[in-house]
């Protein structure tokens, strides 16, 4: 039951809230910043050690966290020197990671249950398992279809539903085997590299609760409904830890 955070970005898109700050130990409410609240529930589910990939600000995080004691779990770091995607902090640390294992941003909220994906990837034959969100999107204009010149179709200001990565993900180790240490690479290429050699990764779909902390507007809303979804992202076993 391990899991790596990633925990190493500017948070450029969340300024200025990050000018001084990494974006994982921004505040939520008035009594905890987004890691501790993540380090709450993965204690809560039963996961034991955790991996922080650090980089941008990584003397605050380490000095906020320290060796994990306060959850119960085991914190060890793993430090970038140039910034190296969302999967690249993994090539180094390949033999210190389990079999199975999950890797997430630090800037999530959710309900998700994060054992319950681990458990469902570990079941399966996939090399990954990408947690998944559904997400609706309104076109503010008619949407044209046309071919050999005509108007074939019309749909007035459609709703189009995707699903979307939420930024959780569970690996086998065996499919990050073979890629040099140091090299920079992303999740959308991992997917790409897999999809290219015929390993498609399973989706994990999920319907609760779920908010990346991206940008200011989301960390706004983030704070004006803690209170109401507090509850929800940790019941009272996991706030008096």
């Amino acid at each position: 039951m391990h899991v790596v955070i990633l925990a190493g970005g500017k948070g450029v898109r969340l300024r200025p809230y990050t000018s001084a700050l990494p974006k994982p130990l921004v505040p939520i409410g008035e009594e905890y910043a987004i890691l501790d609240i993540i380090l709450r529930q993965l204690a809560a589910q039963g996961f034991t050690s955790v991996t922080l990939a650090v980089g941008h600000l990584s003397p605050l995080i380490r000095a906020f966290v320290g060796d994990g004691t306060r959850w119960d779990l085991a914190v060890d770091y793993t430090e970038e020197v140039t910034p190296l995607s969302t999967i690249g902090p993994l090539f180094s640390i390949r033999d210190r990671l389990p079999d199975d294992f999950l890797v997430m941003n630090g800037d999530v909220l959710t309900t998700l249950n994060y054992a319950d994906l681990l458990h469902r990837h570990t079941a399966s034959s996939a090399p990954l398992t990408v947690a998944t969100a559904p997400r609706v999107v309104k076109i503010d204009f008619g949407v044209l279809e046309a071919a050999g010149g005509h108007i074939t179709g019309f749909r007035e200001k459609p709703l189009l539903s995707y699903l979307v990565s939420m930024g959780v993900y569970a690996l086998s180790r065996g499919c990050i085997e073979g890629y040099p240490e140091g090299m920079a690479f992303g999740f959308d290429e991992l997917v790409l590299d897999l999809l290219a050699r015929r390993r498609p990764p399973a989706v994990f779909e999920f319907e609760g609760y779920w908010l990346d902390i991206g940008r200011p507007d989301d960390y706004d809303e983030a704070n004006a409904r803690f209170e109401e979804i507090r509850p929800l992202l940790l019941p009272e076993r996991e706030r008096a830890l």
